[in-house]
């Protein structure tokens, strides 16, 4: 599929693009390469395989579930305007 340099225009129209005379040929080129890659990407049979979550099927590292902080809350809320059961309290934005 090809692009005219009509449809380029429209396009850059429609993105609100200021593109120049000059910049219009080279424009329609790179999108029609664009294009071009699409369709030979959409052309390689995939039938049978598996999609992969990773290209490198790389797992990442985990470190363990450890509590390493102590708790501050009642120092925090020593300092808060409001506090009720341990809950910040703000006032009413929306009505």
């Amino acid at each position: 599929m090809a692009l005219e340099r009509s449809e380029v225009e429209k396009i850059a129209h429609l993105a609100r693009l200021g593109l120049d005379e000059a910049d219009i040929p080279r424009t329609t080129e790179t999108l029609n390469n664009i294009l071009g890659l699409i369709d030979q990407m959409q052309a390689v049979d995939t039938d049978g395989i598996e999609p992969l979550a990773h290209p490198l099927e790389a797992t990442q590292r985990l470190r363990p579930d450890e509590v390493t902080e102590t708790d501050h809350r009642e120092a925090y809320q020593a300092v808060a305007p409001a506090v009720e059961n341990g809950l910040y309290l703000v006032p009413k934005v929306i009505e």
